[in-house]
């Protein structure tokens, strides 16, 4: 399933960079790809509303070191929460 996450996270990034899914690596920084500030703010609400999920404020992008993997961790964290927040309410 974490190959799926990923797989989508880069494919949000590489159409918000407009760049192709195999220029974004693991270790590709949003910078690195061209993302400019506000683009990632759009980013990381199109990756929100895929994932139906809420990243808490404290998790915003830092655009100069985040990397493309350090958002797909963050999706898988907050799908867990998510998870756990679902099943805390049944």
């Amino acid at each position: 399933m974490n190959d799926t996450i990923q797989q989508q996270v880069f494919e949000i990034i590489a159409k918000q960079a407009k760049t192709e899914v195999a220029n974004v690596k693991p270790e590709s920084t949003l910078k690195d790809l061209g993302v400019a500030s506000l683009e990632a703010i759009e980013l990381i609400f199109d990756i929100e509303e895929h994932f139906n999920i809420n990243f808490p404020d404290q998790q915003g992008a830092n655009f100069d070191s985040d990397s493309a993997q350090n958002l797909v961790d963050a999706v898988q964290k907050a799908l867990a929460d998510k998870a756990a927040a679902d099943e805390g309410s049944k």
